[in-house]
């Protein structure tokens, strides 16, 4: 699509908009509980969750956060709870990749909500995917009581942290916790099944019950500093190893503990200089279309995002609506899928739908992941998908088969996958295109990104349809003007489940990012990945062929 065209023009317009609506968003985001709170922090000489990680991380280096719009939208009847209450994301400290968890003491005292634990798993599980070191930078009252049912118990509860903690241990993944504020009950385990644990005097606290739990529970009167503060813990009991005056102090010697850290093995993965796009990457803005349903040439937008623009396409004349192709991303070498979505002819001269994998498509990316298993290459995964092709020449071409086939050999793929939602994600080709339930390393979206089992309007007229055809068993009729306010009230709610601000908040995203940003992203992502020697051998079991 040329620049100079009025639906260029408005198609940037749009995409800017939806970019600079993320931004506006994450301005409120990082604010946390609000600008009182932050004010009480400081007046207590502590630094707010952000100012600590912009501090430890080096300077003039890159973080890529994650879960940022995590909680978005979500438990306003408690007052809302921004970024689940704590700030995760991949850092550089002295040096070396790191995942750093930060507490935000600034929301509801940096208790853990029901999303705030899922948040801390997804973190302790890219540490462990990528044997990053973890950074814990604790201040936190522990579990919210009023919904300590859906944090406490359950396999995917707040114990399970503890449980990886311990795991990681073992892995020999370096664990560092410095305790910053409060760290009660059972998260007091946290920082003392980490390797190394330091306390900051007089605001750092680490017990198993305070003081008024103590009181009611034995009749001992005792202050917090005396129960569990740093001159108890690092003079005393032992149970710290390093004794801080202050906040900034504290994270200067976590720079200096991971200054010293040794080298572990690499997996591999080819690296050569990095070299920017030779089309300009901006242009993305104008070719990505404002209607999602309308075509492109997805090779446009794959030419912004790759090292001098150039692709090398894996049976390019065969399964054209999959592009597999090779490139460099910011110097690693990378196997790309993509769906492509240019109407376009079959090899038996059948028009394709763009954005449908059709049987030769998923044939095509099976044997083009094998194939990238083979030569040890990240795979990178850019979702605009309408689903499988349906109907009855699809089922009796063996749709089912193919599609399975290609679910099969990528869910078994061993080299690191990462997935890029850039437009639509229905039904079974956010699987196939490795959606959240297939272990991609990291999984981000686009503010163009919908993610639903299938598009809203068709969803809306097939539960309609489904409730007519109930009120019609029991003898009922539904008015076209009820059947018409109905529909309106399904498609309302369901555009609404399908927005990436509402994936994002639940972490079925890990972020949502402009398409600038996507280079930055899958670059530390493959690097945190090359920390992580593959030691599975590739097997797909058995293929229906």
């Amino acid at each position: 699509m040329k620049k100079d065209t009025l639906e260029f023009r408005q198609n940037e317009d749009a995409f800017k908009l939806a970019c600079s609506n993320v931004q506006q968003h994450l301005q409120k985001i990082y604010k946390g509980g609000g600008q009182k709170r932050i004010d009480k922090l400081h007046k207590k000489g502590k630094m707010t969750a952000r100012e600590r990680v912009s501090y430890l991380i080096d300077e003039g280096s890159e973080f890529v956060e994650i879960g940022a719009f995590v909680g978005f939208e979500m438990y306003q009847e408690y007052g809302g709870c921004p970024a689940g209450g704590v700030v995760t994301g991949i850092g550089y400290v002295s040096g070396r990749q790191c995942m750093i968890v930060a507490n935000d003491a600034t929301v509801k005292s940096g208790a853990w909500f029901p999303i705030t634990a899922k948040k801390n798993l997804r973190a302790q599980e890219i540490a462990m995917e990528n044997r990053l070191p973890v950074i814990y930078l604790v201040d936190s009252a522990g579990v919210f009581l009023p919904l300590q049912a859906e944090v406490f118990p359950d396999k995917d509860h707040f114990g399970r942290m503890f449980r990886n903690n311990s795991i990681m241990s073992a892995m020999g993944i370096l664990q560092i916790a410095a305790i910053m504020g409060s760290c009660v009950a059972g998260g007091a385990y946290l920082p003392i099944l980490s390797d190394e644990a330091l306390i900051v005097d007089q605001t750092g606290s680490v017990f198993l019950a305070g003081p008024y739990l103590v009181k009611a529970a034995i009749g001992e009167d005792v202050d917090s500093e005396t129960l569990g503060g740093a001159t108890t813990h690092c003079e005393i009991s032992g149970v710290t190893d390093y004794k801080m005056p202050d906040d900034k102090t504290c994270l200067d010697t976590i720079r200096g503990l991971m200054d010293k850290l040794g080298q572990q093995p690499k997996a591999g993965f080819d690296r050569i200089a990095p070299q920017p796009p030779l089309l300009d990457p901006n242009e993305i803005y104008g070719i990505y279309p404002e209607n999602g349903a309308k075509p492109y040439d997805t090779l446009d937008v794959i030419k912004r995002l790759v090292d001098n623009s150039e692709v090398q396409e894996y049976k390019a004349r065969y399964g054209k609506t999959i592009i597999c192709a090779y490139a460099r991303i910011d110097g690693w070498s990378v196997g790309i899928i993509a769906n492509q979505r240019k109407v376009m002819k079959s090899k038996k001269g059948e028009m394709q739908f763009g954005g449908v994998i059709y049987s030769d498509s998923a044939d095509k990316a099976a044997r083009f992941i094998m194939v990238c298993n083979q030569k040890k290459i990240p795979l990178v995964f850019l979702q605009d998908v309408s689903g499988f092709m349906v109907g009855s020449r699809s089922e009796q071409g063996g749709i089912i088969k193919d599609g399975a086939k290609m679910v099969n050999v990528m869910s078994n793929s061993v080299v690191p996958k990462f997935t890029v939602i850039m437009g639509n994600s229905f039904g079974a080709g956010n699987y196939a295109m490795c959606g959240k339930a297939y272990d991609p390393r990291l999984i981000v979206a686009w503010p163009t990104a919908k993610i639903a089992v299938m598009g809203g309007a068709q969803a809306a007229k097939t539960l309609l349809q489904i409730k007519v055809s109930s009120l019609k068993k029991r003898g009922e009729t539904l008015p076209e003007e009820a059947q018409q306010a109905l529909l309106n009230e399904i498609t309302d709610r369901y555009n609404k489940q399908m927005t990436p601000y509402y994936a994002a908040a639940r972490l079925w995203v890990d972020a949502l990012i402009d398409p600038l940003e996507t280079r930055k992203v899958i670059s530390m992502g493959i690097e945190a990945a090359n920390n992580a020697p593959i030691e599975k051998p590739f097997n797909v079991g058995v293929l229906q062929t």
